[in-house]
């Protein structure tokens, strides 16, 4: 207890010190307070910290919401976390879903205006398979990034995952076509059965007249795709006929599958510069079409048959002595009013170019005459004819000769329709016809009537002959033979070795016999004694 100033202790009490009092320092409340400052300014500098490390917020569209999930779903970049979908919302117009997803610091410098964004979910398309991994970990949102430097903060994802990632070595082209055939997104695309890109993309033209699709070819086989390469579609099993049989063409097993695109330069393809990235070409229905050759110089003609063009078809060839110089573009009828007959007329479309010799060295005499006009006039002139023949015996197809008649009748160039009409002989089998037919006039000009008759009166004269010789000579004709058979009996019997007659003959044979000996001796003796003649034979000398 502290007493007041000047109060003295009772006797006999401890001696203790007064307590003085001494007064309360200003600075003890400040020093209180300093602990929650401190804490508070921690605080401040971690809020601080965690605003500076928080990333950039964006929002990505999509046309449905599978596979999204607030608070799960990931944002991954090259399989790498990068992101996470803090909510999912319908749009304003309740058309598509809008996540909203927070992405780290580091992912400031991808989001560019060209920046992608897809759900990964299992999916099958093109042939390809992807996304499996998602039936156990989930599904996520990939990302790739752009090459544009314009910064964006909101996306439209794709409903399907590009065929191919920013930044791989290659370059894209366009193909324009009349239609995608089997073709989709993901198509593989062949350079000589070895694929090397495929197909990333396709849209309808805006007048409807055909299809664009878009094609990347991985490097280094994008220097192969020159100004002048040829594409078409390997979808499939291609089967043609054509003069020389059947031929059956494929890319491999996948594009009968699922169809697939090649390309290939042109056959008389030099020194040409690579195409650009996105230059358009003009995509092919089968290799066939792709590999013609492709004229500069085109000529129409008209080729005027009276004969069947039945085996002729659109894109029959113009064939000159085994060198294709053209192709059947159209086939119609015609009536001649004047004539009362109809004919075949067949549009040709005609290659001058292709008469020009590529070893001309200098020489220009093997060109196509400018003139090209005054050159048909004299090679019409000279017999040069256009005629149908048979391709192939096993199909029946037809196409287009032109070669030189010589023995035709002479005919000369129509200028003055349009197309103008170049002059025809009948095919061989239509002369072959036309041959039988003269022939079986000239043989209906034979009066086989008046010829039979006359037949008939003879075969009746020589039965009439028949039947007197059977019924007056034959008769007559067997007594003779009779008597002739017994005669020759007789002599056979006659000439019989045990005959008398035989036996007479004998024996005048030996006296004959008999006599040639006595006349030999007798000139044996004369030719020693020819004095015998005259003095006779002298008698025996004793």
């Amino acid at each position: 207890m502290v007493k007041p100033p000047g109060q003295h202790d009772e006797p006999g009490s401890p001696d203790f010190p007064d307590a003085v009092g001494k007064p309360r320092s200003r600075f003890r409340v400040q020093l209180v307070w300093l602990v929650p400052l401190v804490a508070l300014l921690i605080g401040g500098w971690l809020a601080v910290q965690a605003i500076l490390e928080k990333g950039p917020t964006i929002t990505i569209s999509f046309a449905t919401g599978e596979g999204l999930e607030a608070g799960k779903t990931k944002i991954k970049f090259k399989d790498v976390d990068i992101g996470v979908v803090k909510s999912v919302v319908l749009s304003s117009d309740h058309k598509r879903v809008v996540a909203t997803a927070e992405l780290s610091k580091d992912a400031s410098s991808m989001l560019v205006d060209d920046t992608r964004f897809w759900v990964v979910r299992p999916r099958i398309s093109g042939g390809t398979v992807s996304g499996i991994g998602t039936l156990l970990s989930g599904s996520f949102i990939g990302m790739d990034i752009g090459t544009k430097t314009k910064i964006r903060r909101d996306f439209v994802g794709l409903e399907a995952p590009p065929v191919f990632a920013s930044g791989v070595p290659g370059r894209e082209f366009m193909l324009k076509s009349d239609s995608m055939g089997s073709l989709d997104v993901g198509s593989p695309v062949y350079y000589r059965r070895l694929q090397v890109g495929q197909v990333t993309s396709y849209e309808l033209d805006a007048d409807g007249s055909g299809v664009t699709m878009h094609v990347f070819v991985n490097a280094p086989y994008d220097r192969y795709v020159k100004s002048d390469t040829r594409f078409w579609q390997a979808s499939g099993v291609d089967v043609s006929l054509d003069p020389s049989g059947v031929k059956v063409n494929t890319e491999s097993l996948v594009s009968i599958l699922i169809g697939g695109l090649a390309f290939q330069g042109a056959p008389d393809s030099v020194e040409i510069a690579e195409a650009d990235a996105l230059t358009r070409f003009q995509l092919f229905a089968d290799r066939t079409e792709a590999m013609k050759r492709h004229d500069r110089i085109v000529d129409t003609y008209v080729f005027n048959f009276k004969e069947s063009v039945r085996g002729l078809t659109v894109g029959a060839t113009v064939d000159f002595r085994g060198i294709v110089v053209g192709e059947v573009t159209a086939i119609y009828t015609r009536y001649d009013p004047v004539k009362k007959e109809f004919s075949i007329p067949v549009e040709v479309q005609f290659y001058p170019e292709r008469f020009t010799s590529r070893y001309e060295n200098g020489d220009k005499s093997g060109r196509v005459a400018n003139d090209r006009r005054s050159l048909a006039e004299v090679l019409v002139d000279r017999g040069l004819r256009a005629q149908l023949r048979t391709a192939s015996l096993l199909t029946g197809q037809l196409y287009i000769a032109v070669d030189f008649f010589p023995t035709a009748p002479k005919a000369k160039m129509d200028w003055d329709k349009n197309p103008p009409e170049m002059p025809t002989v009948p095919g061989g089998l239509q002369s072959l016809q036309d041959s039988i037919t003269a022939l079986v006039a000239k043989l209906n000009k034979i009066p086989f009537e008046g010829i039979g008759n006359d037949l008939r009166q003879t075969l009746q004269t020589a039965q009439t002959l028949l039947r007197t010789l059977d019924t007056g000579v034959a008769p007559e004709a067997r007594a003779t033979l009779v008597a002739a058979h017994k005669a020759l009996d007789a002599a056979n019997q006659t000439l019989q070795p045990d005959s008398e007659i035989s036996q007479s003959t004998v024996d005048t044979m030996r006296e004959l016999s008999r006599t040639a000996a006595s006349f030999r001796a007798l000139a044996d003796y004369l030719e020693r004694h020819p004095e015998a003649l005259i003095r006779g034979k002298p008698e025996d000398q004793k």
